[in-house]
């Protein structure tokens, strides 16, 4: 995963937009009153609360403001490590009222641990709108308050320290099976349907430690819910630049998630271009931005093209991973 990222996860509020938008067309509306004839359907494939649910419901509102005519609704279709979403996403009609968010890795995961209902190629790639590293995270109450002192405890008791994530073949899911191969650990998975039962987990004592995004835990740190161990990336999170990565403390561990918006791929290229220019204008317009830094949604653009380009390399690489150790049993 370290390879994965690197070149693309440079993050920060500030970099939001990237130039390239300049080539997305914008042409006349479609025949048949798109986009105004219903309202547009963004299928988030997590529960109400999460971070990904957070940051689609919040872009709605600018959506609307750059596509004239258009209602944007957000609906949740979680399951199955969001198998259950990617694949109503995928499996809409392409008539320009379905949008899907997906997430890298566990969008390529599914299909390297099974044969889902999908496949990459279902998908128009429309835009990427957040990277976003992932970190360990433990309850301040707790006996663990370190790195180190998680790893001491994972090693004088094997397969006991429980540890929840979004998912199986998650980056949150990765990002455990990292340490474990760096440290000579052994860690107890809990999978969850996203990071807001993983919360709820984390604060009832129910797991010990929460393998989650770094953006979408800056809250619950600032508001002192949960006490972060380190962060992935080759970098200090900007949002968090107290927090040491795991780099610093003696482990290469680059992971993260990558979220993007998808419609089905036999959507018509008007629709799509127009709802690629849509988010273009959107990742560049000062009011999102500015509500994005409010909500800590570490933004990062890409075009069409790139998004499509990165969730391919990206898909390889764990395939890759996959064949040397699969982490489906882990």
């Amino acid at each position: 995963m370290q390879e994965s990222r690197r070149g693309f996860c440079a993050l920060g509020i500030k970099a939001a937009f990237v130039s390239g938008t300049a080539g997305l067309a914008r042409p006349a509306l479609a025949q048949g009153g798109w986009p105004g004839e219903r309202p547009i359907q963004i299928i988030v494939p997590f529960p109400p609360g999460g971070g990904t649910d957070v940051n689609i419901r919040a872009m709605t509102s600018h959506f609307e403001r750059h596509l004239p005519g258009a209602r944007f609704i957000v609906v949740n279709r979680p399951g199955a490590g969001a198998e259950i979403g990617y694949t109503a996403a995928a499996q809409a009609a392409p008539d320009g009222y379905t949008m899907g968010t997906v997430i890298t890795p566990s969008l390529q995961t599914i299909t390297i641990e099974r044969q889902p209902r999908y496949k990459l190629t279902d998908f128009a790639y429309l835009g990427t709108i957040v990277e976003d590293p992932g970190g360990l995270f433990v309850s301040p109450g707790g006996t663990i308050r370190t790195l180190a002192d998680l790893i001491a405890q994972a090693k004088a008791r094997p397969g006991q320290i429980a540890v929840g994530t979004a998912g199986i073949g998650s980056d949150d899911h990765l990002l455990m099976i990292a340490l474990e191969r760096s440290a000579g650990i052994r860690l107890n998975h809990i999978p969850f349907a996203g990071q807001a039962p993983t919360v709820t987990a984390l604060l009832g004592n129910h797991i010990q430690v929460a393998s989650m995004n770094m953006g979408e835990s800056v809250a619950l740190i600032r508001e002192g819910q949960v006490r972060p161990l380190a962060s992935a990336g080759r970098e200090r999170f900007p949002m968090t630049p107290d927090v040491a990565t795991f780099r610093e403390l003696g482990f290469a561990i680059d992971t993260g998630v990558v979220r993007s918006l998808v419609v089905p791929a036999a959507t018509p290229r008007e629709m799509q271009d127009r709802l690629a220019a849509t988010i273009a204008a959107t990742m560049r317009d000062p009011l999102w931005i500015a509500e994005a830094e409010k909500l800590f949604i570490p933004l990062r653009y890409r075009t069409p093209r790139e998004t499509r380009d990165i969730v391919f390399r990206e898909s390889q690489l764990l395939r890759d991973l996959w064949n040397l150790r699969p982490w489906r049993d882990q």
